[in-house]
């Protein structure tokens, strides 16, 4: 990997903080090219990332975490986005299909402890399609949440403590607003997950996404009644810079 320490991220996100997405999207490109792919579960600052770098002929590749609990709207929307983007998007699925899950942890895992059931179906995926890269191009962004308003454009972590495997973390869209991104989609014919116009801000596994409403944090409606914001994925991973 080409950048090891904290001061060469810094200086990275003072650079692409003053420049726009088109900017860093390039020099991810070419520094990793197809080392690096973007990971998407289909919100619209996913869907805007993947556009902007098809646009631009930097064909990463593109996966998302299947875990077997998607609302059928979502998995209908895959198959509409690969179409418009002409490119194949990954499922990455669990080890484990939803009933085998139910024999070993007991029915709707979701329901007594989401932590382990997201760990089972989206982080352990996440890890191991991750060993194979350099790079992993997100569509996190910072007026999200809380818990995101920190997010850096450039972020190292160590994957593994046993391997020491380091990885850079990218969040093009970091600075991006809601409206920016909607605007976006729209602007370009994009298609996206149609519950966004049934009151859905946020939508993941079926269990565990319900409705909000108008005005509601983008991450309302996911774990209603349990202290819980993320799913892991972007959690499990030890930050150096």
């Amino acid at each position: 990997m080409a950048l090891h320490t904290a001061e060469e991220i810094r200086a990275l996100n003072e650079k692409f903080d003053r420049e726009p997405v088109d900017a860093l999207l390039g020099w991810i490109w070419e520094t990793l090219g197809q080392r690096a792919a973007i990971g998407t579960s289909f919100q619209g600052a996913g869907l805007v990332l993947i556009h902007l770098s098809r646009r631009l002929g930097f064909e990463f590749p593109v996966f998302t975490l299947d875990t077997g609990l998607w609302f059928p709207e979502t998995l209908a929307l895959h198959h509409r986005l690969e179409e418009f983007f002409g490119c194949a998007i990954e499922s990455l699925k669990p080890d484990l299909t939803v009933e085998q899950q139910a024999q070993s942890q007991g029915p709707e895992l979701w329901t007594r402890d989401p932590d382990l059931c997201c760990t089972i179906r989206k982080v352990m995926p996440l890890q191991g399609r991750l060993m194979d890269l350099d790079g992993w191009l997100t569509g996190l962004r910072r007026e999200q949440s809380d818990t995101r308003q920190h997010t850096q454009r450039i972020e190292l972590y160590t994957l593994d403590a046993t391997s020491g495997k380091e990885i850079l973390k990218f969040n093009p869209m970091a600075g991006w607003s809601r409206e920016a991104i909607w605007a976006h989609l729209k602007e370009h014919h994009i298609p996206y997950n149609p519950l966004h116009d049934q009151g859905y801000r946020s939508i993941g596994c079926q269990p565990c996404t319900r409705k909000t409403a108008a005005g509601g944090g983008e991450r309302a409606g996911r774990w209603t009644g349990f202290n819980k914001t993320e799913c892991g994925i972007h959690t499990f991973m030890a930050r150096k810079g």
